[in-house]
């Protein structure tokens, strides 16, 4: 027996004993509804999807060719959408994450309006953004399974019993629209009490997944752009046990963190870190800073000193307070960033690269891999790297090192449309193509997502349609360019109202006053031009 048939056995028992009260009241319609709303709370999500996250997680341990994707997605629209894409087309959600960017809450939801990456939007509003994708992604079910019980009772009507089974097995194997998130607390919107508070709102709404980055919170900029400032690590696993803490006080045991490294592009400190005895954490932060040995009598006023092995250094110090590292000490300030946060709490890691290199990324896991064998990564595919000039480039200094004829190309150009063509931008292509494959075999990245990506594509399919309906093509900029792809390509949303809830809402009309219901999807709906 199913669940369904479960259900509906025991509502017609809670039916049964509320007698005649309750004779109007139909079991399966309530059934239905129950299968709608599996969700009933943030908390029921982050638990569930927590679990899954595990899972994939020791997949990957595994066979690392199981790694996960996720896009970036600003409004619960579409997040939805994405879903019921990858559902279409994909049959299954199963890896496959949503990502949570502090970008573009920062860019598109602050009540400000549009602001840069420095965490100045207001800090609910990242949580209020979790509850709303899962809003959205709870209605796509609800929607889905509507239309599912809606065939249910055709093939019934009609009599046709295999058909019903067919339909019936569907809604008992239903695969939600929910799926993990990601989630960017930026750099904790403030002290270790602040984080743990704001991680508490973004868990019950709904994250099983939390990542914080090492800068300082009231210096916190892009990860890539400049001026980046970090803190001492005390200070970052601080943030790392708040974060911690507050999954385990809401009951998320299996809660994960993300404990991601700006330090390669950071090249400031704000904090001089406190240190008792030779080489523990706070030394080996220390002494990576930009340093000259002094005599007393070469103090001036104001200095401030560090004692090392009996000699006196004066950490270079900037006008604007800040103290300077030495120059290419980025990647081992990134490896023994990693190893702490992994030793203290974090579950995975994000290092913010310059550039997408497998080879680059993949020497530094290894280096962090002879510490903690199973680390892994979560890792940005940023619209902020130009990928076509990278991997042209790439593939030109690879050839130009195997020794390769070049001389057909300029290094500095290979952006040029001219290029597009060649043999060399052919093998970038291939290049990018398997990148995420490649690196999650070599660079140990568990996750691959893409920040922004929705940012993008909305100015693109804005730029076009207003280019064409505004143009000379009128309105068919419209229906060329939109709405007859919709068709032709089955998207839902051709029948907008459906997706909007308008057939959800008939449907309940009718459980509630049954014929006497008003219903908006009657003969006369213009929706029924699309079959």
């Amino acid at each position: 027996m199913s669940a369904y048939t479960n259900e509906i056995e025991l509502l017609n028992a809670i039916k049964a004993r509320h007698g005649e009260s309750w004779a109007a009241i139909e079991p399966e319609y309530a059934a239905r509804m129950r299968a709608q709303n599996k969700f009933k709370t943030g908390l029921d999500i982050a638990q569930y999807t927590a679990e899954i996250m595990r899972k994939d997680m020791g997949d990957y341990d595994r066979d690392s060719s199981q790694y996960t994707q996720s896009l970036g997605c600003w409004h619960g629209f579409i997040g939805q959408q994405k879903m019921i894409s990858i559902k279409k087309h994909f049959q299954t959600t199963e890896k496959k994450y949503l990502y949570l960017s502090g970008w573009m809450v920062a860019a598109l939801r602050s009540e400000f309006g549009p602001l840069p990456d420095q965490s100045m939007h207001e800090k609910t509003s990242v949580a209020s953004l979790i509850a709303e994708l899962y809003t959205f992604l709870r209605q796509a079910d609800a929607r889905e399974l509507g239309g599912l019980f809606r065939q249910l009772d055709d093939a019934r009507e009609a009599g046709d019993e295999v058909q019903a089974q067919k339909v019936q097995n569907e809604i008992d194997n239903h695969q939600t629209h929910v799926v993990p998130i990601i989630a960017d607390i930026d750099a904790g919107f403030g002290n270790a009490e602040a984080t743990y508070l704001m991680a508490k709102q973004m868990i019950e709404a709904g994250a099983c997944a939390i990542q914080i980055e090492n800068q300082v919170s009231d210096e916190k900029q892009c990860g890539h752009q400049d001026g980046k400032v970090t803190v001492p690590h005390e200070d970052f696993l601080a943030k790392i046990r708040a974060v911690r803490y507050a999954f385990l006080e809401l009951g998320i045991d299996d809660g994960v963190i993300v404990a991601r490294t700006d330090s390669l592009g950071a090249g400031l400190t704000k904090q001089i870190a406190v240190t008792r005895e030779p080489g523990d954490l706070g030394d080996q932060y220390n002494s990576f800073l930009d340093c000259e040995e002094v005599a007393p009598q070469d103090l001036n006023n104001g200095d401030l000193v560090l004692n090392r092995e009996g000699k006196l250094l004066r950490p270079k110090r900037l006008p604007s307070n800040l103290f300077q590292f030495r120059a290419g000490t980025g990647e081992d300030r990134c490896v023994l960033d990693c190893i702490t946060s992994l030793q203290n709490g974090a579950d995975l890691l994000w290092i913010e690269t310059e550039k997408p290199h497998i080879g680059q990324i993949g020497a530094m896991v290894d280096r962090i891999r002879e510490v903690v064998p199973n680390a892994k990564l979560v890792y940005n595919n940023s619209p902020s790297f130009n990928w076509t000039l990278n991997f042209r480039q790439q593939v030109f200094d690879a050839w130009l090192e195997e020794g390769k004829d070049v001389s057909a190309y300029v290094r500095d150009e290979l952006m040029a449309e001219v290029y597009d063509s060649t043999e060399l931008a052919q093998e970038a292509d291939s290049r990018i193509r398997t990148f995420q494959a490649d690196s999650a075999q070599q660079a140990g990245i568990f996750h691959h997502l893409i920040t922004l990506p929705t940012y993008h594509t909305a100015a693109l399919s804005t730029d076009n349609l207003a280019k064409e309906y505004f143009g000379d093509a009128g309105m068919l900029g419209y229906v060329e360019g939109v709405q007859r792809k919709e068709i032709r390509q089955g998207i839902a949303c051709v029948k907008h109202q459906n997706m909007a809830g308008s057939d959800m809402g008939d449907d309940h009309k009718e459980y509630f006053a049954g014929e006497a219901a008003l219903k908006a999807g009657g003969k006369d709906n213009t929706m029924n031009q699309f079959g």
